[in-house]
C-alpha cells in the first residue's frame, strides 16, 4: 500500500529547500527512486555511527570502571601501610624507634608521597578524559539529530533549533574544560588535541547547518528587500525604511524562529572565537587576528550585495549612482541593527561587536570588493585618457567615506586605530593595491602641477606679496609671493584629500609621493630664478636684488608653513623616523642660508670696490682734521652704497633673514676695515684717531636702525679705535701682561699680535 504525501506545510524549511535543489525540473522526477535509496543509505550509516557511539561508550564506562579498582586497591595499600606505622615506631629501644623513624620520614615517606601524587593525577586524567568523552558523545549525539530532525518529515524548525542550542551548550562546556585543562595541565596537550580534532568535526557539520537555515529564514522573510522602489534620479524610497524593512515588520513564530538562529549562529562564532584565543595561547600569536565579522550580518549584506550589482552594470557612467544607493541601503536598516539584533549579540556574549558597525563594515567592504573587481581594472586600461575620471571617482569615494563615518558616530563609536578605519572605508581598497595608491599620487601631483602651470607663467603672482595668510599666524612679515602661497594651497588640498585614508603609513607613503615632490617643484622655480637674476647682472643691479629676495621670501614662508603643519598630530602620528616633510625642509633652509649668504658678499662687494680709495690713503691718518668735515670724504662714498642697498634689502627682505644679511655684512665689514687700516702699517696722529673714530661713528649710524649697540657688532674694530685712543699709563705692561692685560681691558676680538701692531702705530 502507497503511502499518501504529507502536506507541504509539515515540511521543515531545510527540507523543501533540500527538496527544491534535488528535484528542480520534471526530469529529476525520475531519479526519484535514487534519491530515496541514497537517503534511506545515509539514515543507516547515522543508525550504524550512533551504535558504535554507544558501544564506545560502554568500552569507555569499564575502562573507567577497572581504573577506579586500582585506584581503591591502591589506596587501601596505602591505608594498611599506615596503620602499621604507628605500632612499628612504638615498639624496641629508644635508638631503634629514632632510626626507624628516620628511615621512613627519609626514605618511604617521599616515596609515598610521589606515588599519592601520582595516583590522583591518574584519577584526574581519568576522570577528565571521562568527562571530556561525555561531553564529545553528548556533541556528536546533538548534532547527528540536529540532522535527523533536518531530514526528516513532520519535524519544526523549532525543534531542529532546539536541537542545536544542546549541541552549542554542550560545545560550550567542553571548552570550558579544554580551557582549565589547557591551563593547568599542559602536559596533557595529547588528550585537548584529540578531543579538538572531534569537536572540529561536529563543528563542520553544525556551522554549515546553522548558515543553511538562517538562510532559509532570510527567504521566508523575504530578505533582502526590493531595490526597486529606488528612484534613480534621486534614490529615494517611496515608503519608510521601517515598512519595507523585513527584520521590522516580521511577527509571531516567524520572528521568534529567526531570533534563534542569529542567536545560534552568534554563540557558534563567540565559541569559534574562544577556541581560537585559547589554540593561540603560548604560541606569541597576535589575539586581534580572531576578531571576525560577524557571520549573521555578513548573510544579511551578501544578498544585498548581489541585488545591487545588477544596478551598479547599468551605473558605469554614473558612478555616484553607486555610492548613493550603497549609503541609502545602509543608513535605511542600520537602525535595525541596533534596536533587534545587538541585544542578541549581548545574549551570546559576543564581547567586541557592535551590530552598527558590523553592518556598515560589511556593506562598505561588499563595496570596496565590487571597486576592486570591477570599477579600477576599467580605469585601468586606459589611465592616460581616465586621468579626469579617476579623480572625479576618488573624490566620490571620499565624499561617501565622510558619510559612513557620520553614521558610525551617531551610535558614539570611537574609530582611532587603523584596522577598524579600514573596515568602514572605501578607500582601504588601496591596502592591497600599493600600486593604485602610487598611480593615484602620480595623478595628484601632475593635476597640481598643471594647475601651478599658468601661475608660474604669470608674473603678477611674483611681484604680488600675499594678502592673507594660509594656515600660519604672521605672514605679512614674510614679504612672501603670492606663487608660494599658490603653491601651498595646492599642497593643502592634496594633504586634505590623503586625510580620508584609513592606515597612517598609506598616508604618510601618498604625501611623499604626491606632496613632497610639489615642494621640490617649487625649490627648482626659486633655484632657476635666483640663477637667471644672477646670470644678468651678477646682482649688482637693484632689480636682480629684489627678485632674490622675493625667491628668499617664498622659500622662508613655506618653511614655517611646513614646520607648522608637521607639529599636528595627523603629521606627528607618521613621524617615528622623522617628520614626513624633514627632508623637504632642510633643501628650503640651505637653500635661504647660501642665497642670505650670497646677497651679504654682493652687498660687501660693493662696498669694498667704493671704499678702496679710503683704505689706500695711509697719509690721511697723520693729517689733521679739515674744517667743517667730521667724516673722511672718501669713505662718504662707500657708505652711501651701503646705506642705499641695504634700504633695498630691508625694504623688499623678510624681516628674519633681513637680520642675518647685515649681521654677516657688518662681520666682513669689521674685518675687511680692520685689516686694511689699522694693520696696513700706518701711523695715527692725535688728528687721524679723531678722523677714524668720526668715520666709524658714521659706520655705526649705518646699523643703528638695526640693533641698540652696532658697535657690538664690529668688535675689531672698537677694540682697535679704544687702544688708539687708551692712555699710555694703560698700555704700559699690555705686551708683558698677554692674555690677561687683555681680559682685563675688556680686549676680546683681538691677538695679541695684533694688539702690538695697533699700540706700535700710535705717534
Amino acid at each position: 500500500m502507497i503511502e499518501p504525501l504529507p502536506l507541504v506545510s509539515s515540511l521543515s524549511p531545510a527540507v523543501l529547500s533540500f527538496l527544491d535543489t534535488q528535484l528542480h525540473t520534471t526530469d529529476d522526477l525520475q531519479e526519484a527512486s535514487r534519491l530515496v535509496s541514497e537517503l534511506q543509505n545515509d539514515c543507516h550509516v547515522l543508525d550504524q555511527s550512533l551504535t558504535d557511539l554507544n558501544q564506545n561508550l560502554g568500552t569507555y564506562l569499564l575502562a573507567y570502571s577497572t581504573h577506579s579498582d586500582q585506584v581503591g586497591l591502591l589506596f587501601k595499600d596505602i591505608n594498611i601501610k599506615l596503620t602499621s606505622f604507628q605500632p612499628s615506631i612504638s615498639d624496641g629501644e629508644k635508638g631503634e624507634k629514632r632510626e626507624k623513624s628516620e628511615t621512613f620520614l627519609g626514605k618511604e615517606l617521599p616515596a609515598l608521597a610521589r606515588e599519592v601524587a601520582r595516583v590522583e593525577a591518574v584519577r584526574v586524567y581519568a576522570e577528565t578524559a571521562l568527562k571530556l568523552d561525555t561531553l564529545v558523545g553528548d556533541i556528536e549525539d546533538a548534532v547527528s539529530s540536529s540532522v535527523n530532525k533536518n531530514l526528516r518529515k513532520q519535524t519544526s524548525p523549532h525543534n531542529s533549533e532546539e536541537a542545536r542550542f544542546i549541541a552549542i551548550n554542550a560545545l560550550k562546556l567542553a571548552e570550558d574544560v579544554l580551557t582549565k585543562v589547557s591551563r593547568t595541565r599542559p602536559q596533557w596537550s595529547r588528550l585537548v588535541s584529540a578531543v579538538d580534532h572531534r569537536v572540529d568535526r561536529a563543528l563542520a557539520i553544525l556551522r554549515p547547518q546553522a548558515i543553511a537555515d538562517y538562510r532559509s529564514l532570510l527567504t521566508s522573510l523575504h530578505w533582502p528587500p526590493p531595490l526597486s522602489t529606488l528612484n534613480p534620479s534621486n534614490l529615494e524610497p517611496k515608503k519608510s525604511p521601517e515598512s519595507t524593512n523585513p527584520l521590522f515588520t516580521m511577527k509571531g513564530d516567524l520572528k521568534t524562529q529567526y531570533c534563534d538562529s542569529f542567536l545560534a549562529l552568534c554563540k557558534l562564532q563567540e565559541l569559534q572565537t574562544q577556541r581560537k584565543i585559547r589554540q593561540l595561547q603560548g604560541h606569541n600569536g597576535n589575539l586581534e587576528i580572531t576578531h571576525q565579522p560577524l557571520w549573521a550580518i555578513e548573510e544579511l549584506v551578501n544578498p544585498i550585495s548581489i541585488a545591487s550589482q545588477r544596478h551598479f552594470s547599468k551605473w558605469g557612467d554614473k558612478p555616484e549612482l553607486i555610492f548613493a544607493l550603497v549609503h541609502k541601503i545602509t543608513r535605511d536598516y542600520v537602525d535595525s541593527m541596533d534596536e533587534l539584533l545587538q541585544p542578541l549579540v549581548d545574549k551570546a556574549n559576543l564581547s567586541g561587536y557592535s551590530c552598527r558597525e558590523e553592518w556598515i563594515s560589511a556593506m562598505v567592504t561588499s563595496l570596496s570588493t565590487y571597486m576592486a573587481k570591477e570599477i579600477f581594472p576599467i580605469y585601468m586600461e586606459n589611465i592616460t585618457e581616465n586621468r579626469i575620471s579617476w579623480l572625479h571617482f576618488i573624490d566620490l569615494m571620499i565624499s561617501f567615506d565622510k558619510k559612513i563615518k557620520a553614521l558610525v558616530a551617531q551610535s558614539g563609536i570611537m574609530l582611532e586605530e587603523d584596522v577598524n578605519m579600514q573596515n568602514i572605508s572605501s578607500l582601504s581598497v588601496f591596502c592591497d593595491r600599493p600600486d593604485w595608491l602610487d598611480l593615484w599620487a602620480e595623478i595628484e601631483f601632475s593635476d597640481a602641477i598643471e594647475k601651478l602651470t599658468p601661475v608660474l607663467e604669470d608674473e603678477k603672482k611674483w611681484s604680488t606679496e600675499v594678502e592673507e595668510s594660509v594656515n600660519i599666524l604672521g605672514s605679512e612679515g614674510y614679504k612672501s609671493p603670492a606663487i608660494s602661497s599658490a603653491f601651498l594651497r595646492r599642497l593643502s588640498s592634496i594633504i586634505e584629500r590623503c586625510r580620508s585614508l584609513p592606515a597612517v603609513t598609506m598616508r604618510a607613503r601618498f604625501i611623499r609621493l604626491a606632496g613632497a615632490p610639489i615642494v621640490h617643484r617649487l625649490l627648482e622655480f626659486l633655484f632657476l630664478k635666483c640663477q637667471e637674476a644672477e646670470g644678468l647682472t651678477a646682482l649688482t643691479d637693484d632689480d636682480a636684488l629684489i627678485k632674490v629676495t622675493k625667491c628668499i621670501n617664498g622659500s622662508r614662508y613655506f618653511e614655517s608653513v611646513l614646520k607648522e603643519w608637521c607639529e599636528e598630530v595627523f603629521f606627528l602620528e607618521m613621524g617615528s623616523d622623522g617628520g614626513v616633510f624633514d627632508d623637504e625642509i632642510c633643501k628650503l633652509e640651505e637653500f635661504r642660508i647660501e642665497w642670505v649668504e650670497k646677497l651679504s658678499k654682493v652687498v660687501f662687494r660693493g662696498f669694498d670696490a667704493c671704499s678702496r680709495e679710503y683704505i689706500k690713503n695711509k697719509k690721511q691718518w697723520m693729517e689733521k682734521s679739515e674744517e667743517g668735515w667730521g667724516v673722511s670724504k672718501s669713505f662718504i662714498v662707500a657708505l652711501d652704497y651701503l646705506q642705499g642697498k641695504m634700504s633695498i634689502l630691508e625694504m623688499n627682505l623678510n624681516k628674519m633673514d633681513f637680520v642675518g644679511v647685515w649681521r654677516q655684512v657688518a662681520s666682513a665689514i669689521d674685518l675687511f676695515v680692520f685689516n686694511g687700516v689699522f694693520m696696513g702699517y700706518v701711523k695715527f696722529s692725535d688728528g687721524g684717531v679723531e678722523r677714524l673714530g668720526n668715520d666709524l661713528m658714521v659706520l655705526y649710524g649705518v646699523f643703528k636702525n638695526w640693533c641698540l649697540r652696532p658697535e657690538g657688532f664690529f668688535g675689531k674694530l672698537s677694540e682697535g679705535l679704544k687702544l688708539l685712543k687708551m692712555e699710555d699709563r694703560l698700555l704700559h705692561g699690555s705686551f708683558e701682561g698677554g692674555e690677561r692685560w687683555l681680559k682685563l681691558n675688556g680686549i676680546r676680538h683681538l691677538t695679541l699680535t695684533e694688539v702690538e701692531r695697533v699700540v706700535k702705530s700710535r705717534i
